[in-house]
């Protein structure tokens, strides 16, 4: 089972920035009410249809595949809407590459740094941009702030 292995944290300033490659992300769910989502993404040039199953903690099974950037566009116009838009940097740092993502639309606001892991435990350095992890807050995860959108909560957490 292919699976997806990240750490998330809140970005707690701007020191991360610089001209890293970045890339505008498009993306919303066809179904994510449980503990499974269908995710389309249009991520620059390319489109994604993405399988995702939460195991809890910073593992889940991850089933991902490339579909035309047209059938994308229309699969985004089934998807619950605000979709989620970001652009999302990849930062280099201790050998590794982040991904930093400055969200936009109805979550403006919220920017997150992501690590992914080909296993667990690793080593992992943090950059001194990174503030508090949010990895097994569910509310940072994308399918919630589809539903419940980062402009719309009482207090930024």
């Amino acid at each position: 089972m292919p699976l997806e292995i990240e750490r998330k944290f809140l970005v707690k300033d701007e020191t991360w920035q610089g001209p890293w490659r970045v890339w505008p992300i498009r993306q919303g769910y066809l179904t994510s009410a449980d503990a499974t989502t269908v995710r389309v993404r249009v991520s620059g040039p390319k489109g994604y249809l993405t399988v995702k199953h939460d195991r809890g903690g910073p593992v889940r099974a991850e089933y991902e595949y490339e579909v035309p950037v047209a059938d994308a566009d229309e699969m985004l116009r089934l998807c619950a809407q605000p979709l989620i838009e970001k652009l999302r940097h990849h930062v280099p740092f201790d050998g590794r590459t982040w991904e930093v993502d400055v969200f936009g639309g109805a979550n403006a606001g919220l920017v997150l740094a992501e690590i992914e892991f080909d296993r667990l435990p690793q080593r992992l350095a943090l950059p001194p941009w990174v503030g508090r992890e949010v990895t097994d807050d569910a509310r940072y995860r994308n399918a919630y702030l589809a539903r419940h959108p980062f402009t719309t909560w009482r207090t930024a957490a």
